[in-house]
């Protein structure tokens, strides 16, 4: 786990179980959050994004363990933290047969805020302005997103808990909301936990990322920290790795590399002798495709970390922007 740093930790959780039966959905799970951070917990679909988020905002009681935001215990009477949080739980959660002005002025006034400046901040905020009339069901996707994003900014949070922002959003609206939370960061000092399993997203966004799988924690690492430890590699694309392999051992006496089953050699280190893995290779006879320079990404660093873990569900873990619906 990585170390805390001085600021004010605002989410913390600590042994965090919940099972459904003899299902673990979420097992001894220790987050910390601290404030003006954007968390992001990444994990596949059915990973226990959701259950954890439901967990800390009380939606759902959990087995054991525990968890506290702005110094408060949660819990099903506990309502004082949540004055101060904006959420967005799996969905919208929206009236659909209501319009997005009717369903953010009904939010308005369950939050107990006086007319003013909030909605139309909300509205501005999440590009809301042209669709202010329409009834939620006519909406797209994105837009229904949109109007979940803006219901949870109505309060001016200290926090903001969202499980999976980008939902339905296409490239524009995704580049808008994660403008959106950095800003809110940068200048509010707003804390942004959210879930996601878009590895590109996370990637531009995030100060701190947890991943989590199969209800565990696997990691918490700092993003700055991910990049320090991701090595750069030369990719070589080769029409038969094994005496691809054999080669770049025997004539250049490479030892740190890995081989995958496409046809792809890693071969860590040693950029300068980029020349002599080439002539090795043509002298051993190995047809050679590609060579490049590359480094390491979050996936690589996930599948890592899940290695043996049903790489059979990776489709579900992706780097498309313009995918969404999460766990």
């Amino acid at each position: 786990m990585m170390s805390v740093d001085a600021r004010e930790v605002v989410i913390r959780t600590e042994g965090l179980t919940k099972r459904f039966g003899d299902v673990a959905a979420v097992m001894d799970l220790n987050v910390t959050v601290r404030r003006g951070e954007i968390y992001a917990f990444l994990g596949r679909n059915g990973a226990g994004k959701s259950t954890t988020i439901r967990l800390m905002l009380a939606l759902l009681r959990p087995t054991s363990g525990s968890v506290e935001i702005l110094g408060y215990r949660m819990g099903p009477n506990v309502l004082r933290p949540l004055e101060r949080i904006g959420s967005m739980v799996e969905s919208a959660g929206a009236y659909g047969n209501l319009t997005v002005r009717e369903n953010l002025d009904l939010q308005r006034k369950l939050l107990g805020l006086r007319r003013g400046a909030w909605v139309a901040e909300a509205v501005e905020l999440c590009g809301l302005g042209e669709v202010l009339d329409r009834r939620v069901d006519t909406l797209s996707l994105g837009n229904k997103q949109r109007v979940g994003l803006g219901r949870a900014l109505l309060n001016r949070p200290e926090i903001l808990i969202l499980d999976e922002p980008t939902n339905g959003l296409d490239p524009a609206g995704i580049a808008d909301v994660r403008a959106l939370l950095k800003r809110l960061a940068a200048e509010r000092n707003t804390t942004v936990f959210l879930s996601s399993h878009i590895l590109s997203e996370v990637q531009q966004l995030a100060d701190t990322i947890g991943i989590i799988h199969r209800g565990r924690l696997l990691e918490e690492i700092g993003y700055e920290e991910l990049r320090r430890r991701n090595r750069e590699y030369l990719e070589i694309h080769v029409a038969n790795t094994k005496r691809a392999a054999w080669a770049l051992e025997e004539k250049c006496g490479v030892r740190d590399y890995v081989v995958h089953e496409d046809g792809v050699l890693r071969v860590y280190g040693g950029f300068d002798r980029a020349e002599a893995y080439n002539r090795a290779l043509v002298e051993a006879g190995v047809g050679i495709i590609s060579v490049h320079m590359s480094e390491e990404r979050l996936e690589d660093h996930f599948m890592k970390l899940t290695a043996g873990e049903g790489n059979e569900q990776q489709s579900k873990l992706t780097s498309d922007d313009s995918r969404g619906n999460g766990s």
